[in-house]
Formats: C-alpha cells, sequence, structure tokens
C-alpha cells in the first residue's frame, strides 16, 4: 500500500488530479472522461488540458455524492477512451499494482489499478469495447459494464454512442452492488440461488481455458455448452460501430497535433467506415441479440473468459498489433447491450484470469449474484 502511495503524482499514479469531495462512505474514484463540478475534464488527451472546469457535474456523480460517497481523485485513461492498453504518454501510464510488468489495460486504466492498489473502495468507468472488463481482467478486480442505457450518460465524453455504458470497479461484488444501489435507485440486489450457467467454449490460451473450467465446476451449479454462431460476426461489427461513431465524435480533432500517434492513426483510418458498413453492423446485432435472447431461454447467464489470453507486458504493448484481440470475448456484449462482469481468478505464474459473466437484458442482478456466488467459492 505505501508504494502506491509514493506513486501518488508520478507519472505512473492512476490518478489526473486528487480531491477530497463528499461524504465519509466508500471512497470512489472517477475516470476522467466524466464531469465533476469544478474539475476539468481531459479525457486523457493534451487537446482538452486546458478546458475550463466543468460547469456542472455529470448525474451520475451527483448519484454517488448523494449517497454519502467521498470521491478521491480523477483517473488516467487511455487518451479519449480509444484504447485497450492503457498507455498513455500525454499523462503517464498506471502502473498495474498487482502485475507491473503487465498493461493496466484500457481504456479506464486508471480506474481499475487505483482499485487494484486500495487507493481507492471502488471506481468509476467507462465501456464501449470492453474498457471496464479489460482492464479489470488485466488488474485482478471486478468490473461491472451494466445493460445499455440503464446508467446515464450525461457529462460523459464521448456525447453520443450505442455502445457505451457507465460501470463500476471494485475488489468485493458487495462494494460494487453498493454502488450500483447509488448509481441506478430502481437496482435491487438478487439472492443467490441455482442458476444455470451456459459454458461458451473459449477459444484461447489452454491454461486459461483450464482455469475457468475449473472455477465453473467448483461453483457445483448446474451448466451445459452454448454456442453462439454470431459471436465473431458480432465482435467485428462492435470493432466497427466504435471506429466510426468514435471517429465522428472527434472529427474536429483529425488535425491535431496534440492527438497520440496511436489514437491519430486509428481516427484517420476509421473515416472510411461507410454507411454500408454500419448498416451491416445493424443487421449483426439484431441477429445477435435474437441468439443471446434464444441462449437465454434455457440458460441464466453466459460464462466464459473475460480475455482469452495473458495480458501482454507493457514493454512489448506498443508494437503488438493484437492488443485488439484482447476484447474478442468482451466487445460482442457492447454491441448486443447485455450486462457482463468480469470476475478475478487465481492468477497463474504472476499473470491475471478472469471470467466473465453475461446476463440478459435488464438482469446485473442476476450477474451479479452468480459473481458473489464465484467470489463465494474462490475465498472459502
Amino acid at each position: 500500500m505505501n508504494s502506491f502511495q509514493n506513486l501518488l503524482g508520478s507519472p505512473q499514479s492512476p490518478f489526473v488530479i486528487r480531491t477530497s469531495l463528499g461524504g465519509s462512505g466508500l471512497r470512489v474514484a472517477v475516470k476522467d472522461n466524466i464531469n465533476i463540478k469544478g474539475l476539468g475534464t481531459t479525457a486523457g488527451s493534451r487537446v482538452y488540458r486546458t478546458e475550463p472546469p466543468a460547469l456542472k457535474s455529470a448525474t451520475i456523480v451527483q448519484r454517488l455524492l448523494a449517497a454519502n460517497f467521498h470521491i478521491v481523485g480523477k483517473t488516467k485513461l487511455h487518451e479519449l477512451a480509444f484504447g485497450i492498453t492503457g498507455i498513455n504518454d500525454a499523462f503517464g501510464t498506471p502502473i498495474n499494482p498487482r502485475f507491473p510488468k503487465l498493461i493496466p489495460g484500457g481504456s479506464s486504466s486508471g480506474s481499475a489499478a487505483a482499485v487494484a492498489a486500495s487507493l481507492a473502495d471502488v471506481a468509476i468507468g467507462t465501456d464501449t469495447g470492453g474498457s471496464i472488463r479489460i482492464p479489470a481482467a488485466c488488474c485482478g478486480v471486478f468490473g461491472l459494464k451494466p445493460t445499455f442505457g440503464r446508467i446515464p450518460r450525461d457529462g460523459v465524453l464521448p456525447a453520443r454512442s450505442s455502445l457505451d455504458c457507465v460501470g463500476v470497479f471494485a475488489q468485493s461484488v458487495a462494494h460494487l452492488e453498493t454502488t450500483m444501489e447509488a448509481l441506478d435507485p430502481h437496482y435491487k440486489r438478487e439472492a443467490s440461488g441455482s442458476y444455470k450457467l451456459g459454458f461458451v467454449a473459449p477459444h484461447g490460451n489452454p491454461e486459461i481455458s483450464d482455469a475457468i473450467t475449473a472455477a465453473v465446476r467448483a461453483t457445483g451449479l448446474p451448466i451445459c455448452k452454448v454456442m453462439l454462431a454470431h459471436f465473431d460476426s458480432a465482435f467485428s461489427a462492435g470493432l466497427t460501430m466504435i471506429e466510426y461513431e468514435t471517429a465522428n465524435a472527434f472529427r474536429d480533432l483529425l488535425d491535431s497535433s496534440l492527438i497520440g500517434d496511436d489514437v491519430l492513426t486509428r481516427l484517420r483510418k476509421a473515416t472510411g467506415i461507410t454507411a454500408e458498413d454500419m448498416r451491416v453492423a445493424e443487421v449483426i446485432r439484431k441477429q445477435f441479440r435474437e441468439e443471446l435472447k434464444n441462449a437465454f431461454e434455457t440458460v441464466d447467464v453466459l460464462v466464459l473468459p473475460t480475455i482469452a489470453d495473458y495480458p501482454p507486458p507493457l514493454a512489448d504493448a506498443r508494437t503488438d498489433r493484437s492488443a485488439v484481440s484482447l476484447t474478442k470475448n468482451v466487445r460482442p456484449f457492447n454491441l448486443s447491450g447485455n450486462p457482463a462482469i468480469a470476475v478475478p481468478l487465481p492468477s497463474i505464474n504472476e499473470r491475471p484470469v478472469s471470467l466473465q459473466i453475461v446476463g440478459p437484458m435488464g438482469k446485473d442482478d442476476v450477474v451479479c449474484a452468480v459473481a458473489r456466488q464465484f467470489e463465494a467459492c474462490l475465498t472459502r
């Protein structure tokens, strides 16, 4: 803990700025693409470094303060929330507290790192293509992407998205659900039960596959295999949509010299996505949603690895073009909008392993209830 306290103010700190706002409840860190009244919102980019402070807090921030949460700071992110590694040369890359040689994951890198380092009890992030679940998996914490549209997005950059969700990081499901109760007044905790799991056969590192299988069996919950024929096409369609929507959201920055090379390259490339590409992606979205709806007629939740391989070392991540493949198992559920949570499992040779639980639309409470049962198995 002390070693991470010493990082505060350094390039490896998870925070852009420290603050002390609100009550005496859970300490919460907020991703710096979310407005807090009186503070600047940089979205991890030099473009916004000199923007005036926000005149109004996002609704989610107002709800946290009303629920007695204590805001401890705004956290770093991959620039413009548009990247998976969490590397940010403008503000510094947060160290991964539990796996310091590996990437922290993105885009909500600082939020995951702050929770993993116990510098915050919970943290708020955003997830457009895995940006909560990927860093949660990399840093070994819980990370929930709620059902699309469940949590208000006003005061969040980018302002419009058909994929993005505000969600929560925590070291326990209890803290995560306490935060959800603050963010959504309609959220009610679901009791544990004999939920039926649908196991989506993973494609990836066999060590991770074996660890996921063992964790699933340890719960004693009923299980069956589920095949998702549109899974791979949903990944591609989700990638098309995030590229197109993000490029349009930041179109006025395409000639800026202040944008990092990795993000600028992606933004410029995305301008080549056509209306026909988006039409096809929307068709796939409808097909995948229908496939999931049918699957949830026979199972309560789906389970699969959050990421199918180990996160890459930080030293290799700049040149490794395969980083986007880390989103293979998470991005499809941004396309569909289903709630999904990353659950940390025991590490293997100092590398993180994470299980993803996906539920029907609106069943965030069931997803958390099943996560609670996995958590209980892992701690007994």
